[in-house]
């Protein structure tokens, strides 16, 4: 018990630092491509918004709930309760944010007619289940991914929605909460590259396995490598494309390298084929320990008049820090300071809960990409392990 307590601990530690360092904002170098961009002396610091919504938390098996939190509390949410069944977990997230309550139960939470919006970053395969209840009690829910682990549990999810009108929102992190990418939202809706053609999105992770809980280990608790992580790039596919409609090409996964986690997958690739354009996407856990970041994560948009290439997390050619954007076109190749760039999720989020509307993120998009990710894992060949 006191391993699986120190595991779960080391976890948390580990997480908070992975979410805090896909929000943290680089200094860049010099060291530019072709055409000179400014350098950024500092980190810029965020800028939050008076209280205007009061939202909690349940569930906090992934350390995504504190970039989870904060977006909100940027966007003018106060944080005002909180609820783990996990002692250690809601210790921690006391020390962090010691002014919300700690609640007694869910039901307490569930139950208070001040709270508008609760967040969750619980076990995965929870996390749906959850969200309906959220939602039959007249609040809105947002998720971290993968928000829901099954298509059996998007049909309900879906029916729910529909019928409460309630806000499912699922966190896609490493587009809304990174400002490369954003900012290549911008440049491409500006008509830098002309018109979309295809998106490649790269998730390697690194595996850390002796901070990991059980349930990582378990496909039937995280959904699969392509529900969980790829659910990332399927929404990054849809936003860049501009796709409302897609299906896929082909999928693949296994457990090529871990024999000792007979449950797990560690690969999974996909290609795949919508209405505004194409799309291919990788994901691993193989991320080697000899790099600075838990990943190199890169979004590459090719379009008719050029391409754009972000480097997310690091620059394995040099640059500090993360959200490194490279866009090449008919008139010049450079390297774009994205570092000012907004993040504008949580505010908008916040405005959906208080206007009910869909400026963050359409309710449909939010389901189509979770629904291309879980049909690529249903019908995704199995890659055989590394003799």
């Amino acid at each position: 018990m006191k391993d699986t307590q120190d595991n779960r601990r080391q976890f948390l530690k580990n997480s908070v630092n992975t979410a805090a360092g896909m929000i943290m904002l680089p200094t860049l170098s010099e060291n530019l491509i072709a055409k000179p961009a400014t350098t950024v002396a500092e980190e810029v610091k965020p800028t939050y918004m008076a209280s205007r919504i009061k939202f909690s938390v349940i569930g906090m098996n992934h350390g995504h709930i504190y970039g989870q939190a904060e977006a909100v509390i940027r966007g003018g949410g106060e944080l005002v309760s909180f609820y783990a069944k996990e002692a250690d977990l809601a210790a921690a997230f006391a020390k962090k944010y010691p002014n919300a309550k700690q609640a007694a139960s869910e039901a307490e939470i569930l139950e208070d007619k001040s709270i508008q919006l609760i967040l969750s970053a619980a076990i995965p395969d929870e996390r749906a289940p959850l969200g309906i209840r959220v939602m039959k009690s007249g609040k809105d829910y947002m998720v971290d991914k993968p928000g829901i682990t099954s298509l059996e549990q998007l049909a309900q999810v879906r029916k729910v929605q529909k019928d409460t009108k309630r806000i499912y929102s699922i966190m896609y992190s490493e587009r809304l909460e990174n400002r490369a990418t954003i900012k290549a939202g911008e440049l491409i809706k500006e008509g830098a590259i002309g018109k979309v053609i295809q998106t490649i999105g790269l998730g390697p992770h690194r595996m850390n396995a002796n901070t990991r809980p059980e349930w990582f280990f378990d496909k039937k608790r995280f959904g699969g490598i392509i529900c969980d992580i790829a659910s990332h790039q399927f929404d990054q596919f849809l936003f860049f494309t501009g796709s409302t409609k897609a299906e896929i090409v082909a999928s693949q996964v296994g457990n090529v390298g871990h024999p000792q986690y007979p449950k797990f997958e560690d690969f999974g690739d996909a290609m795949l084929r919508g209405n505004g354009g194409a799309g291919y996407i990788r994901v691993d856990w193989f991320t080697p320990d000899g790099l600075k970041s838990w990943g190199d994560g890169r979004l590459t948009v090719l379009g008719t008049e050029g391409f754009i290439e972000i480097r997310k997390n690091v620059d394995i050619g040099g640059r500090d820090g993360g959200n490194h954007l490279f866009l090449v076109n008919n008139k010049e190749t450079q390297y774009i300071d994205s570092s000012k760039t907004e993040l504008p999720y949580g505010r908008q989020l916040v405005d959906d809960v208080l206007n009910r509307t869909e400026t963050a993120m359409s309710q449909e998009h939010c389901f189509l990409a979770t629904e291309l990710a879980l049909k690529a894992q249903k019908m995704a060949q199995n890659v055989p392990a590394l003799s």
